[in-house]
């Protein structure tokens, strides 16, 4: 119920927020036994995304907002919404689907906003801001001083369209875990057809090599703005973003073959010619991978020069935001193979190997089993870090391809990113809500080996060794899940009847009755 609490004495104040505070912790608190830091840590990121934003104030209030890059705790960033969300939404949508539900509608509430921007630039759709603004305005500067140099330099990260694209899989993503048929029906597929239409306009035929291009975008990555003797920002061929688009083709097109939604789709595009045009195109966007299987950050990326990693790390120590070390050097990040996060990676992040490698082959282009290991190594080896999310995307896909070692190294180090300010000074400025969010995603997505993304609950534990145990409740299409994990057994509980797929074998689940799973293969219920 709604607490007046101006209402009310102190004491009783207390005792709510207490009651209040309790119900929260109960739906999403990570327990770790065997590792006291990772647990206050864990702890410490959990207060900050329930914080950011309260599942008692959105649900309760409808409030119009989502969640800022700094959370409620610094003036980094003015307060704008950015691409983070797809790193924040997966904790909501696992432990309070109703307040997931209220950031997307943000996004919604901004689409007159987005299409009008669309227009602006000649397009069809909507094109989201970088830097969203409270009216849904692009808030990016045009200009960036680099505290090294003192000098004002040209942004172009405006041109980072990719923030459409984690929109639509964070629709996408609530509603494979709802089934929010209401939502989709109401908001849902309007954003996603929006930003369908947009990236068809990006889709440019080229006839030489028979294949679709998207010019004049930034990836992830964001040390790479523009081509070095270009003066325009942009990109060709940025690797994460065609495949994510290929990708949401393939969900829009997904969504259109479902009886209960292709009517909705089909008022909203009331011409064939959109459907068609999306068959003719997601199996031909281009992208390239050379013949060690690593696919190329963005067209033109292989012929940068390699940077010398250990003269820069012994000059300057702290080399994260190696873009205004070179630019104090009367250089440019655009010459090089250096990179300040996660860019090709975080297909990663957001889709399991098999689809990923599935997206690739749909293209008409082959790779092996091994691709992603290959790919990691290459990539971690040209990555300064220059965000703290970095680390954490990734830890995810090195926990993926079995390199724990790897993974717990680079878990820790997302993990403590905040707690020793390792960015010597950024977190007096807020704290960094997309990494805190992500660590628990990890946590769960990683280690337990939750997979969300599946049509069917999917977990493949993979402990640490540096943990006992680790027990994290959360909810999968209205039914509440109690996960215990050991090196020795997996114990869940429901609160309805569900069926789960543990380790690569299903298994049925009656209502409140625990389901023990050694992990050598033998069950019992209690």
């Amino acid at each position: 119920d709604v607490v007046n609490w101006e209402q009310q004495p102190l004491h009783s104040q207390l005792i709510n927020s207490q009651k209040a505070w309790k119900t929260l912790w109960d739906s999403a608190d990570i327990s770790i036994a065997g590792d006291l830091m990772t647990q206050k840590l864990l702890r410490l990121h959990t207060f900050h995304l329930l914080s950011s934003a309260s599942p008692f104030s959105n649900q309760q209030h409808q409030l119009d907002v989502s969640v800022t890059a700094r959370g409620l705790h610094g003036e980094a960033y003015r307060g704008h919404i950015f691409w983070d969300e797809i790193f924040i939404l997966p904790f909501y949508i696992m432990h309070f689907p109703e307040t997931a539900r209220q950031l997307l509608l943000y996004r919604y509430h901004r689409l007159p906003a987005a299409r009008l921007a669309a227009r602006a630039e000649g397009f069809q759709g909507a094109m989201f801001p970088w830097q969203s603004g409270h009216d849904g305005s692009e808030q990016t500067q045009t200009l960036h001083l680099n505290p090294l140099s003192g000098q004002w330099d040209a942004d172009h990260s405006c041109r980072q369209r990719h923030v459409s694209l984690a929109i639509a899989y964070n629709v996408w993503l609530y509603w494979l875990n709802t089934h929010d048929h209401q939502f989709m029906e109401q908001y849902g597929l309007e954003l996603l057809n929006d930003i369908t239409l947009f990236w068809l306009d990006q889709c440019q035929w080229d006839e030489g090599d028979q294949r679709f291009h998207i010019n004049g975008v930034m990836g992830p990555d964001e040390f790479h703005e523009k081509y070095a003797d270009s003066l325009e920002g942009g990109l060709k061929d940025n690797a994460y973003t065609n495949l994510m688009v290929v990708w949401l083709f393939n969900q829009i097109e997904m969504f259109i073959n479902n009886d209960r939604f292709s009517k909705k789709l089909q008022q909203l595009n009331s011409q064939s010619s959109v459907f068609n045009k999306i068959q003719e195109v997601k199996n031909r966007i281009a992208i390239n991978i050379d013949a060690h299987e690593i696919i190329e950050q963005f067209s033109g990326y292989f012929q940068l020069k390699d940077l010398d990693w250990e003269s820069y790390r012994k000059k300057y120590g702290n080399i994260y935001r190696m873009d205004r070390i070179l630019r104090k050097e009367n250089k440019s990040a655009d010459d090089y193979k250096v990179a300040k996060q996660a860019d090709t990676l975080m297909l990663f992040n957001n889709l399991d190997k098999q689809t990923v490698h599935s997206l690739i082959t749909s293209l008409g282009y082959s790779v092996s089993k091994h691709f992603a290991e290959k790919n990691l190594h290459y990539y971690l080896e040209r990555t300064s870090h220059g965000s703290t999310l970095s680390r954490i995307v990734h830890a995810y896909l090195a926990e993926q391809i079995q390199l724990h070692d790897l993974s717990w190294q680079l878990y820790q180090d997302a993990l403590y990113s905040d707690y020793n300010d390792i960015q010597g000074g950024t977190t007096a400025e807020g704290i960094h809500t997309g990494v805190m969010a992500a660590t628990l995603n990890t946590t769960i997505m990683a280690y337990a080996g939750v997979d969300i993304r599946q049509d069917m609950l999917t977990i493949t534990p993979s402990l640490p060794q540096q943990w006992q145990k680790l027990s994290f409740k959360l909810l999968h299409r209205s039914t509440l899940y109690q996960i215990n994990l050991s090196h020795k057994e997996i114990s869940i509980l429901s609160d309805k009847p569900s069926t789960i797929l543990i380790n690569h074998q299903t298994h049925k689940l009656t209502a409140n009755t625990l389901l023990v799973l050694k992990l050598n293969g033998d069950t019992q219920n209690d």
